[in-house]
Parts: structure tokens; sequence; C-alpha cells
């Protein structure tokens, strides 16, 4: 049997210091009086899910970012709240049938869903 060699890997390929600088990173604004984190604050997919069961059956403003500073903008009903996803029945007659978006859509920004 082979004695297994041991190989110690680095943690990081930045010094210690810089890690511990990037955690603090902030900017301070006295203009405004408030403390700005860079990095972007993250709900949970269970926070997701429960926000959109919460709209069920009820009229919802839909707007979804299709990438290319293009985006579209609609109302209508959600009408259908599935494990893995939910669906939207536009009001406008241009779009034919239902729209279906996964909850990581609404939790990467992606499709962006208010009660009206």
């Amino acid at each position: 049997m082979r004695a297994v060699k041991k190989i110690e890997l680095p943690v990081s390929r930045f010094p210690l210091s810089f890690l511990e600088n990037f955690r603090k990173i902030s900017i301070n604004s006295k203009k405004y009086a408030h403390t700005f984190s860079m990095i972007k604050p993250t709900k949970k997919i269970s926070d997701v899910k429960q926000m959109v069961k919460s709209c069920a059956s009820s009229r919802v403003a839909v707007r979804v970012n299709l990438g290319r500073n293009k985006s579209v903008s609609y109302q209508g009903v959600l009408s259908g709240v599935y494990p893995a996803l939910f669906t939207v029945k536009p009001d406008d007659k241009d779009f034919l049938g239902k729209t279906a978006y996964s909850y990581s859509d609404v939790l990467c920004g992606n499709v962006k869903i208010k009660r009206l």
C-alpha cells in the first residue's frame, strides 16, 4: 500500500490583509447619511416562494429583464404557484396564453413582481 502524500494548498491567492480589508469596504456618504455595502443583500429562495404564494390569484405587475438593455412590463393575474415555478396570465391581448417563471429568476432580479 502506497503512502499518501499530503499536499497543503494555499487558501487564497490574495494576502490575508487584502481579504480583511475587502470585508470592511463600504462607501460612507455624509451627504445622504447612509452607509452602502458593496455586496448585494440576497434573500432566500424560501422567502421568494412565500412572497409569490401571498400574491397567488391576485393582480400583479411584472417586469422581465430580457438582457441587452431590453425589458418587458405587463400586468396580469398570478394564476398558478407550483414547487419549481409560477405562472402569470397577462391581461394584454398581445400575449397569448400564460408565461412561466422560476423562483430563481425573481431571486436573481431578472423578474420583478409587484402586487397591485
